[in-house]
């Protein structure tokens, strides 16, 4: 009986390649397979050895290349073929990454699984716009919340946000305008300072501020376009800056090869 590969869930961080973890690295560069989403950059695949293959499997909003049940059948598919498999998703696997219905399709299956975090959206797009999701003066509370989930409306989000609490809203573009009512109707002041981060921690970044009631207006007159977070509390009214150029490929490939005990064709499973 031939013997199952391992699945990999590993995050890939908020797209730089030098913010991947060492260990996501290593596995890029060792896998037969990668399964991975469409927001994962070309420096990061690059990693890849020349014979790997590479299934995107990239969702949009109302679109996606193969609906959730499909990518849990491949995964354990390629894995029962005998094939390691890295399952490559932008963040982490486990903040709104689906990675908890991928690890329960492979056990139940009974493929061995893994999970390797990666930096979250939250915290790479945090670091990069420099808004402190937590901050002693400002804030000892941060929720991560989805702006597109089922049932929106009637969720329940007083208390995620005001004094003394950061709010990250993963998804939140297209529903903004619900979002504010919502969270006005909840009890938030209209003049709560807001940060909408896009394309966090890439060249390309944006941070755009402004307050809770103006943030229809703000998605809408600046097009703001996914992948964004919308950051709610006072934090995002402190300190910002735009973030560095990341290193390229063979910088990253030089850092990993000063690594001891690192090799490209090593055997181990770190």
């Amino acid at each position: 009986m031939q013997q199952s590969g391992t699945i990999y869930l590993v995050g890939a961080g908020p797209g730089p390649v030098d913010l991947l973890t060492l260990r996501a690295a290593r596995l890029i560069e060792r896998a037969e397979v990668i399964v991975h989403d469409g927001l994962i950059g070309p420096d990061i695949l690059g990693l890849a050895r020349p014979d790997a293959r590479l299934i995107s499997v990239a969702k949009q909003r109302a679109r996606h290349t193969l609906p959730q049940e499909a990518i849990n059948a491949l995964l354990v598919r390629e894995a029962q073929s005998g094939h390691d498999v890295v399952r490559l998703k932008g963040g982490d696997p486990f903040i709104f990454g689906r990675g908890g219905e991928e690890a329960e399709a492979a056990r139940a299956a009974g493929v061995p699984v893994e999970v390797v975090p990666g930096i979250s959206a939250a915290q790479g797009a945090g670091a990069a716009a420099q808004i402190a999701l937590t901050h002693r003066d400002a804030s000892s509370i941060v929720s991560f919340v989805a702006g597109q989930c089922k049932g929106l409306a009637e969720q329940d989000w007083s208390g995620l946000a005001g004094k003394g609490r950061t709010l990250v809203i993963y998804m939140g573009v297209s529903t903004a305008p619900q979002i504010a009512e919502k969270l006005m109707a909840d009890g938030l002041a209209p003049s709560m300072p807001v940060a909408v981060i896009e394309n966090a921690a890439r060249p390309e970044m944006r941070v755009l501020r402004g307050l809770l009631a103006g943030l229809p207006e703000l998605v809408e007159r600046e097009a703001v376009k996914s992948p964004a977070l919308i950051v709610i509390g006072d934090v995002t009214a402190r300190l910002s800056r735009h973030p560095d150029e990341s290193q390229d490929r063979s910088e990253v490939r030089a850092l990993l090869e000063a690594i001891p005990g690192h090799a490209r064709d090593d055997g181990d499973s770190a």
